[in-house]
């Protein structure tokens, strides 16, 4: 299970929105191991954004800084977070060749146009790879009403 406040859940929703039609991406830091507790998001820019509309390239500057900042602290790096414009909220063949982090939550907001046109967020799912690392399993996200922390 993956905790996530709505806010969080809206800043990703906005993001993906925002993005759109391209997608936008983002690091998950937070705590646990079984119960996994978001403390806060890292956006982060898709270095593929302009290129491809679906495809996404986290930029490593970004991961790296991270990584160095949470070192001796008790939150670490738990998952990534990404856009699916006009797609499912489910990882594709793409996402499935290029994840090797079995331990990390896979965080997918599928975002379609409305008819005038507009993005809208229809669905956040979260995913965690099988430890082969070529299939997924849905994880549980709960909702909480903290406020956002990041």
């Amino acid at each position: 299970m993956i905790r996530l406040s709505a806010g969080d859940m809206a800043v990703i929703a906005d993001a993906a929105e925002a993005a759109f039609p391209f997608e936008c991406c983002g690091l998950l830091v937070g705590r646990g191991q079984r119960v996994i507790e978001v403390t806060r998001l890292v956006p982060a820019p898709n270095l593929l954004a302009g290129c491809a509309p679906d495809r996404f390239e986290l930029d490593p500057r970004v991961r790296f800084a991270t990584e160095r900042a949470l070192r001796g602290t008790a939150e670490r790096l738990v998952g990534h977070w990404h856009s699916h414009p006009n797609g499912s909220p489910l990882p594709s063949p793409t996402d499935l060749e290029q994840a090797w982090e079995p331990e990390m939550i896979w965080l997918i907001a599928a975002v379609a146009p409305l008819p005038d046109g507009r993005p809208q967020t229809i669905q956040i799912l979260a995913h965690r790879l099988d430890r082969e690392g070529r299939r997924v399993r849905p994880v549980t996200i709960h909702q909480t009403d903290r406020s956002r922390s990041g």
